[in-house]
């Protein structure tokens, strides 16, 4: 059994790597009460990026990872114009940047469809890797995993226990009170947006260079959305949402090793686990009001004109 399980764990780690950095980024954005549902398609502009900038340079994830950021966080400028200067309604924004992506990524991607790229290698940490089960597990993934890590720390760390993170909510919870003791909302808004796509950004390249390291049209096959519910799981906390990436993490790994443990199921019923698990858990969520209510930013997906 443990031989099964260990590359089921180990596998779950780097699963979870485009919903973490994705959903993260969302979390942030989502604090200073701004919506974006546009995830999906700046991970797929990040990962055309990415993939292009690795395929170009021969440098692969290096080059590619950062490139994914730059494109995700450029992207999401454009949708911070017309849902922050312009006051547009954030969810048609956010849709319409989704459906953009998706086909800017195609086009794009196009001439790298017969591209593939080396990937990156694991580190394997000294010492720690030949812990019995946990070592194989947790010491044996590539960099990006330990990065996800980082950020997941950095991100908490800011949001509980730094000014920033307090402004950050105060701007969520009331934008007019913020803008009245002089606080550049407008700005911050924009750099928390420019930072959830870079993140987002982070999480196609990964994708498309790490994760699966070719090229294939909308490979991140709903992930964008799984990252967004995966917000609303969390209640707005960070520690929920990397508990919530790592289940759907398992979920979509088990899938590719379930017909090895001799579980006869068809193929598409296995597929569809990580989306069928999102909407047993929105469900069992929104049956709790109460959670919602004490965590939703209350200006979330409100505009605010100063």
């Amino acid at each position: 059994m443990i031989e099964h399980l260990i590359p089921i764990l180990a596998g779950t780690f780097g699963a979870a790597v485009p919903l973490i950095f994705a959903g993260l980024g969302e979390l942030v954005t989502e604090r200073t009460g701004v919506i974006n549902l546009g995830v999906e398609g700046m991970m797929l502009i990040g990962a055309i990026a990415g993939f292009a900038a690795a395929a170009e340079t021969g440098s692969g994830a290096a080059v590619g990872i950062p490139a994914g950021a730059l494109a995700g966080a450029g992207i999401a400028l454009v949708f911070g114009f017309f849902a922050l200067s312009l006051a547009a309604n954030q969810a048609a924004c956010g849709l319409a940047l989704t459906i953009f992506g998706i086909g800017l990524s195609a086009f794009i991607g196009q001439h790298y469809i017969s591209y593939s790229l080396p990937g990156l290698k694991p580190i394997i940490i000294p010492l720690l890797s030949d812990i019995p089960v946990l070592g194989p597990i947790v010491f044996k993934q590539d960099a990006v995993v330990y990065l996800s890590l980082l950020a997941f720390a950095a991100i908490a760390w800011t949001l509980a226990k730094t000014r920033l993170g307090l402004l950050l909510k105060a701007i969520g919870e009331s934008p007019e009170a913020a803008h009245a003791i002089g606080y550049p909302v407008i700005s911050i808004r924009f750099g928390a947006v420019a930072f959830g796509g870079a993140m987002a950004g982070i999480a196609g390249a990964y994708l498309s260079t790490v994760y699966t390291p070719l090229w294939v049209q909308n490979m991140s096959a709903g992930r964008g959305w799984i990252a967004v519910a995966l917000v609303v799981f969390a209640s707005w906390k960070p520690a929920r949402l990397m508990l919530g990436a790592y289940l759907f993490g398992a979920v979509t790994i088990l899938q590719f090793h379930a017909q090895g443990l001799g579980i006869i199921v068809p193929v598409q019923f296995l597929a569809s686990l990580p989306y069928v698990a999102t909407i047993i858990v929105l469900v069992i969520i929104s049956r709790d009001r109460r959670v919602l209510q004490n965590n939703l930013p209350a200006s979330l997906g409100k505009p605010f004109l100063p």
